[in-house]
């Protein structure tokens, strides 16, 4: 969906893509200026505060999107809706050193058909995966149960 707000086209669930990073996503709004600049946006429902995930998130989406358009991207935002609040996000090469280490680091994991342990903290809620990762599930299940009656007995010796 496009449309044209103050002098920009919007783009909304622009889909995205680096073959060069084997990235396959979907920008929830990529602006594009009259003066040929070009700026992703990304929506969340927190406050406005940095957080570091948001901007990976971000400089991946400027990085697939500069690679599709053979154009650089400078910079981006996060609009945060419960404080209705952006906060501009320079993607300067200390970000974008950072982004491509998420990514390699996501890879290896992929390589090693291993998953993180869940964290379970706040975050959790809000996760998209919540319902796959099981968080509170898997930590019941780590923590010694407190009842004699579940604790499994010693072998004996015979």
């Amino acid at each position: 969906l496009t449309t044209w707000e103050a002098g920009k086209r919007i783009a909304r669930a622009m889909p995205i893509w680096s073959e060069t990073l084997g990235l396959v996503g979907r920008a929830d709004t990529v602006e594009f200026a009259d003066d040929g600049s070009i700026r992703p946006v990304e929506y969340k429902r927190g406050t406005r505060a940095p957080k570091r995930h948001d901007d990976l998130q971000l400089c991946a989406q400027a990085l697939c999107l500069e690679e599709m358009l053979g154009r650089p991207i400078h910079e981006g935002a996060v609009f945060y809706h419960a404080s209705r609040r952006t906060r501009r996000v320079l993607f300067d090469e200390a970000l974008r050193r950072d982004t491509l280490a998420a990514i390699e680091g996501v890879r290896t994991l992929l390589r090693a058909r291993r998953v993180p342990p869940p964290v379970n903290d706040a975050r959790c809620p809000n996760c998209s995966l919540v319902e796959a990762c099981l968080p509170e599930a898997l930590a019941t299940a780590s923590s010694e149960p407190e009842d004699p009656l579940y604790q499994p007995r010693a072998d004996e010796e015979e």
